[in-house]
């Protein structure tokens, strides 16, 4: 794909690029141009992607077709500054083949000029030559607005984002629907000690016997590889989706494997804790972090589940503590956790907020029809 005007140029990545193909100054320049924008969004860089982290997710592609398109600047070959927008397109190729993720964004200073409306019909384009059907979408804002004319709500009757973001009048425009909003929360750490402490002992107390924490670093056992499996096939599927029109998406461990390889080779690490149900051997809830490769004092919390048919025993509140004791004794020099959560999702809310989480923001869900 190449698309030219005066000023600037389209160009497609190739599917696969390692850091020592010819290409690979487009990679650093799009990773650049994507952490101003996350910073413009949100005004700090916890959130920061880096090089590696690309470079590792462009190299696994058995599960998601992953496609790229930087907008350009006029320059010299190999100068990163030359790329001021992409458009970063996510394909499952397993299930949910109708549909895909989307991202698209344009440095602040680049806006208005065309370059954003481009990149959005090319990732369109794309996605109609793989056969998708829909695409979906995020929109980020470091305030949710209060209810009233200021602020556009979900259907789900849960959550708003502020109407007149750019980032929404331009999904608005293109014709894409709003179906969810979903809140982000911080923890700022240490929890104190005391109400750690309190937590740990009512949520073993309401567990009983039948219950057990296990837990692990980076690769799961090879003893709880098909069971945690399947808990990621559930949470697919037993999280609030709003009105986005997602299926069960199938893990087996060949798929954890490999997501745990390209993790790795992100420059990132993974802490998760488990709930054994002691009775039938088997895992009924997980939470898992994710620590980036750009920071020792921020982690990413990562899916948390517990089963349905095991709710009601405060296996959320244990697995959480759990997790936050493991980060202690692994990461001590961690200070921020951050959180997204659906707004309907009142349950996990509740356990976020009583552990000391603040609501710093949302994020709009989006999607299209092709």
């Amino acid at each position: 794909m190449e698309s030219t005007t005066a000023t600037w140029t389209l160009h497609e990545l190739p599917l696969v690029v390692t850091p020592e193909d010819p290409d690979a100054w487009l990679v650093v320049g799009m990773v650049r141009a994507r952490n101003a924008v996350i910073r413009a969004d949100w005004d700090h860089d916890d959130f920061a992607s880096t090089e590696q982290e690309t470079f590792s997710d462009l190299r696994h592609q058995r599960y998601t077709r992953r496609r790229r398109v930087v907008a350009l600047v006029d320059g010299a070959d190999g100068d990163p500054d030359r790329v001021v927008g992409y458009a970063r397109l996510d394909l499952p190729l397993q299930e949910n083949t109708h549909t895909g993720y989307a991202d698209v964004g344009v440095l602040p200073s680049h806006r208005g000029r065309g370059i954003g409306t481009a990149l959005h019909a090319a990732a369109l384009d794309l996605a109609r030559g793989d056969g998708r059907a829909k695409l979906m979408v995020e929109t980020d804002h470091a305030v949710e607005p209060a209810e009233g004319p200021g602020a556009l709500s979900a259907p789900t009757g849960s959550g708003r984002v502020p109407a007149d973001a750019p980032s929404v009048r331009f999904a608005q425009r293109h014709g894409w629907r709003l179906e969810q909003v979903v809140r982000h929360s911080r923890l700022h750490l240490p929890v104190a000690p005391d109400l750690l402490d309190r937590y740990r002992r009512e949520s073993h107390e309401r567990a009983g016997d039948d219950y057990r924490v296990v837990q692990w670093e980076d690769a799961c056992p090879d003893a709880w590889v098909d069971q945690f499996a399947l808990l990621n096939t559930r949470m697919s599927t037993d999280v609030p989706l709003g009105g986005l029109d997602l299926e069960e998406d199938v893990w087996d461990a060949a798929r954890v494997r490999t997501t745990e390889e390209q993790v790795l080779g992100r420059g990132e690490h993974l802490l998760t804790s488990a709930v054994e149900h002691v009775p039938t051997g088997t895992l009924v809830a997980f939470s898992s972090f994710q620590v980036p490769g750009h920071s020792d004092e921020f982690v990413w919390q990562g899916d948390t589940l517990v089963l349905k048919e095991h709710r009601g025993r405060r296996l959320g509140m244990l697995v959480k503590v759990a997790q936050l004791d493991l980060l202690a004794r692994v990461r001590p020099t961690v200070r921020r956790i951050s959180t997204w959560n659906a707004e309907e999702n009142s349950w996990m809310l509740a356990i976020n907020v009583a552990l000391g989480f603040r609501p710093e923001g949302c994020v709009g869900e989006w999607q299209v029809e092709l």
